[in-house]
């Protein structure tokens, strides 16, 4: 097996994060018939602030970003799941934008994850090699 190494990340693509992220909230925070200023109140911010971040500018940081996702139900992958896409230079699902409940896609990859780890882990220990273990 192995190890690859993960694309460099740059500002520009983190701007384009922010900006896809910021009209996924507005289009939830529309559907939900919540006004910018009911979101900044139920996260802390000003309607301004709102308004800035679902037009991708402003200072909000990802973790900002996060939080009005789950003050919209929604959860952070509904924001970076596609990050899994661009690393590995694939096409973006757009239907998978539009959904509304991740949390069974969430748990189907967290479960693959650990029975990918658990193969890998029975393979190194038939090898003679230590197996990893949790803190």
């Amino acid at each position: 097996m192995t190890l690859q190494s993960p694309q460099e990340i740059g500002a520009d693509l983190f701007a384009s994060i922010k900006e896809l992220s910021g009209k996924l909230i507005e289009r939830w925070r529309r559907r939900d018939r919540l006004s910018q200023r009911g979101l900044g109140k139920a996260v802390g911010r000003t309607e301004r602030w709102i308004r800035e971040l679902e037009g991708g500018a402003g200072t909000a940081s990802l973790e900002d970003h996060i939080r009005c996702a789950h003050a919209l139900r929604r959860t952070a992958s509904h924001l970076f799941i596609f990050l899994f896409a661009v690393e590995q230079k694939m096409a973006i699902p757009h239907e998978l934008l539009l959904q509304d409940d991740l949390w069974e896609l969430e748990r189907d990859i967290i479960d693959l994850v650990s029975r990918h780890q658990a193969v890998a882990a029975a393979r190194l220990a038939s090898r003679g090699g230590t197996a990893l273990r949790p803190a």
